[in-house]
């Protein structure tokens, strides 16, 4: 189990992710979340983050002009697209920067089941995808709702390596043991305020995770 903590605006929160051994952190590049940060921001927060930790730059629905602007500007390992993109158009953007790139499914319980959701991550695993996060619905969000969608949607042969994201927190992170999923990804569930982070949180979320993977170990015979 991978774990991505995502929405950093202030450097001691980043500092403290490196400090718990996270394997990614997430900068949002998204003016209308609460968790967005500047280009001067981004590049003090990237410098921070030691070899080895992933960072991963959340977008959405960004030109072309604006996506290589971003990436000549601030240091990056991954996009995160967030938004409205077609497997063709975020080919297109990380070919344009030389990146690798995941992308975000909003996964609506009332439109999507579970062959829809499994045809859409195969879409995006033959436009070169690395991996697919999949998050909650919602109408008028990209993300950050801090909502759960229906996890008997997350198909069990995927294309994709799953990355789930969606309401979790170190007291609920013990109930993805067994789902087919590659990591979790949270913001709001170790926030104390939008986009700044609570210690103590990430730090029962790695805790709760870590349990999580000795359990899942001892389970399946790995130990």
């Amino acid at each position: 189990m991978h774990v991505k903590f995502c929405g950093f605006t202030q450097l001691s929160d980043i500092q403290t992710a490196a400090q718990l051994s996270a394997d990614a952190v997430g900068l949002v590049f998204y003016p209308p979340s609460p968790r967005a940060v500047t280009i001067e921001q981004a590049q003090i927060l990237s410098a921070a983050v030691p070899a080895f930790i992933s960072v991963v730059a959340l977008v959405v629905n960004m030109s072309k002009d604006k996506l290589i602007n971003l990436a000549n500007d601030v240091s990056f390992d991954i996009i995160q697209f967030h938004g409205d993109e077609t497997p063709e158009q975020c080919e297109q953007l990380a070919s344009a920067v030389n990146k690798r790139w995941i992308k975000a499914l909003r996964i609506n319980a009332e439109t999507d089941t579970l062959d829809s959701v499994r045809a859409q991550i195969a879409q995006f695993a033959s436009a070169g995808a690395s991996s697919i996060l999949l998050d909650a619905y919602h109408q008028r969000k990209y993300g950050g709702t801090g909502a759960r969608f229906d996890w008997s949607l997350i198909p069990h042969d995927s294309a994709l390596p799953i990355v789930l994201a969606g309401g979790l927190d170190a007291d609920n992170v013990a109930a993805t043991l067994g789902l087919p999923i590659y990591g979790v990804d949270v913001s709001g569930g170790i926030e104390i305020d939008k986009g700044k982070k609570d210690a103590a949180k990430m730090r029962a979320f790695m805790k709760a995770v870590k349990r999580d993977r000795w359990q899942n170990a001892t389970v399946t015979g790995a130990i």
